[in-house]
């Protein structure tokens, strides 16, 4: 998909040959006011809201809000903005097809009277209400084009910027008379899959997130597929073990299902009691939730160990497969990859899947995990078959997958499922190279640019990111170019760049943009130096007294540019001090509290705690600039950085950072 950033008067200049005369949305200064915005009768909740949005946003922009108008009103006006289809667009725009063919397809089409923006929604009435992750869903549509083409409209023909949640990262400029020139603009996007990008602010989930709406208005929230990032058998041994041990995992022992813990337990996946259990959830959870899609077969986590050894199962692996390390409770080998296994088992319960429900667009979700990173060697997936490839090169290009024993890189494993599987999902655990968990500036944005187009390059319908914890003065042009591009991975990243600096800072973005640039080229050499994985206590080397003072520096010029500048630009750059602020104390209480596991010194306590205090207060002052939830210090991010919170006992993994798979 390839979606400019036009300006209104870019769009204003189109031309088309299907109309002469422009369509003038709203012109102040002759007194034409807004068209009225008309959105089809009994829209759902979530597209109906997308509407109200766009009532907003005008009356933000040119001072007069347009009437909102449900269904199809008698007389018709003489101008109007149509949101969603209803028979009457079909008879003003005749030379527009309305038959939208691709999932999630929208157009944005001027005519010489009217506007139309609409898309391809797919509801079901008596389910718009359905149990969520955290909470109800209210509205859930299976698509929702319309709101996204509405979503698509206000950024790329009203130029209205969201560089970040909240009031002070909206962006919509001042229009006396907004006119365009026949014009339409039809695309669907490539990646269904969006909402776990920034799975904290996803439908239903609540806690960390607190961009919701700035989510749904990137047109992440809203996809088309509902993918998780998850295992599927985590309750298996509580309902099975007793009754019927033969679903599980053979041990060399002779055992089944004793080997690891309850919740990793392994499944025997060429047992066909397996395969109609599976099933029986499948129905179950179609009893509770008509319009689920996508079911998952994923294998339970403790990707190495109490993998079955049963013939038959051994029987599906392929002997020219990558060489791998399994454990089991006494004994461990180096036995192919599981890869065909996996995707033996998932082709099983697809062709299951088609047979009980046929012609219904139902899919298996099989991870691509452990010791299934590797592509099959024969096994090929089923077109009813997802992958979701655990692939951890989101901020990590070079990373190699630490089970594998040919030295293969997480890339190289993605690119492979892309050369050979019809749906292929990218789904990263981030680490924490540089602090990406403790909400420092661990950047990585031309990497992020370029890795997101890869994944497109390589068939990717699906994004799940574990995790972005929503810091958004330290990480946000981060989240801003991965949102964009996670819509439309063709877009120009450079040029992305370019607009959120110059837009949400005016004078000050060369310096604001010195910054963050700054320390991502000594993140990046931090890296390229310690690895990926070179610890908290480490993150000094990057975070020197040296570039903290430059960094600084920069943004003390930012403010000065600014100082006298009306709007909002001189908040913004405070917003960005704010982070870096928040950097400099987390860095002090690094150094200090590394001093006092070591000897304990009641300064030093008293030095950290007042530190804690301010980060607090920080968070309290600027409360998307930092996300106070994910790091404050009683949790496993922020361990021993605090004097009420020791390190757990050393264990030599914790130099590997967060990331266990």
């Amino acid at each position: 998909m390839r979606v400019l950033l036009y300006s209104a008067l870019l769009i204003a200049s189109c031309q088309s040959t299907f109309w002469s005369d422009d369509f003038t949305l709203v012109d102040v200064d002759s007194g034409i006011e807004p068209a009225p915005i008309i959105v089809f009768a009994d829209a759902p909740p979530l597209t109906r809201q997308a509407a109200v949005e766009l009532a907003d946003a005008l009356e933000r922009i040119c001072g007069q809000r347009p009437e909102l108008i449900d269904g199809r009103p008698e007389p018709l006006p003489d101008r109007a903005v149509w949101v969603g289809f209803q028979p009457v667009v079909a008879e003003l725009f005749p030379k527009v097809d309305f038959e939208f063919e691709h999932p999630e397809e929208f157009l944005i089409a001027a005519g010489e009277n009217h506007l139309v923006i609409a898309g391809r929604d797919r509801w079901d009435p008596d389910h718009l209400v359905v149990d969520g992750v955290d909470e109800k869903i209210t509205g859930r549509q299976q698509e929702y084009g319309t709101a996204n083409a509405v979503y698509t409209f206000l950024q790329d023909y009203l130029n209205v910027r969201w560089f970040w949640p909240g009031k002070l990262g909206e962006d919509l400029p001042q229009q006396q008379s907004i006119s365009y020139a026949p014009f339409e603009n039809r695309d669907h996007p490539q990646i269904r899959a969006r909402g776990g990008a920034f799975r904290f602010s996803a439908l239903s989930v609540k806690g960390y997130g607190r961009s919701h709406a700035w989510s749904r208005r990137q047109r992440l929230q809203l996809g088309s597929l509902e993918i998780g990032g998850g295992h599927a058998f985590g309750d298996w041994w509580d309902r099975f073990y007793e009754t019927q041990p033969e679903l599980f995992a053979l041990q060399p022992d002779g055992t089944r299902g004793t080997y690891p813990e309850p919740r990793n337990v392994k499944l025997c996946q060429s047992n066909e009691a397996v395969w109609r259990m599976w099933l029986a959830d499948v129905e179950a959870q179609l009893e509770k939730d008509p319009n689920q899609r996508v079911f998952n077969a994923s294998p339970n986590d403790g990707w190495y160990s109490g993998h079955c050894v049963c013939e038959e199962c051994l029987a599906w692996d392929h002997p020219d497969g990558e060489p791998r390390t399994f454990r089991w409770d006494d004994h461990q080998e180096q036995r192919p990859a599981l890869s065909d296994r996996h995707v033996t088992f998932a082709n099983r319960l697809a062709e299951l899947l088609e047979q009980k429900y046929p012609g219904r667009d139902y899919y298996v979700q099989m991870l691509a995990y452990g010791h299934s990173r590797p592509a099959p060697i024969e096994a090929r997936p089923a077109d009813n078959v997802i992958m979701v490839s655990v692939a951890n090169f989101f901020g990590r290009t070079a990373l190699v997958d630490r089970g594998s024993s040919w030295g293969t890189t997480h890339r190289e494993q993605f690119q492979a499922w892309g050369e050979l599987a019809p749906h292929v999902m990218w789904r990263p655990n981030t680490g924490s190279p540089a602090g990406w968990q403790q909400g420092l500036p661990d950047l990585s944005v031309q990497q992020t640019i370029a890795d997101i187009k890869f994944a497109a390059e390589n068939h990717c319908r699906g994004i799940y990111i574990d995790s972005v914890w929503e810091h958004w003065a330290t990480q946000g042009p981060q989240y801003y170019v991965m949102a964009q591009l996670i819509w439309d991975p063709d877009q120009d990243g450079e040029a992305i760049l370019d607009d959120y600096y110059q837009r949400a800072f005016g004078p000050a973005a060369g310096d604001v943009r010195a910054y963050y640039e700054l320390v991502e080229t000594a993140r990046m050499d931090f890296v390229a130096e310690h690895g990926y994985g070179a610890g908290m206590y480490n993150f000094p080397l990057l975070y020197t007294d040296e570039l903290l003072a430059e960094a600084r520096e920069h943004l003390d010029r930012a403010a000065a540019e600014v100082e006298d500048v009306s709007g909002t630009y001189a908040e913004r750059v405070e917003f960005v001090r704010a982070g870096l602020r928040y950097t400099e104390l987390v860095l002090e209480n690094i150094v200090a509290m590394e001093s006092y596991w070591k000897k304990k010194d009641d300064a030093l306590d008293a030095n950290v705690r007042g530190n804690w205090e301010a980060i607090q207060r920080i968070c309290e002052q600027h409360p998307y600039a930092v996300n106070w939830g994910p790091v404050r210090p009683s949790t496993s991010r922020m361990t021993s950085l605090h004097p009420d919170h020791p390190s757990p006992k050393w264990d030599p993994r914790m130099a590997e950072g967060f990331d266990r798979n």
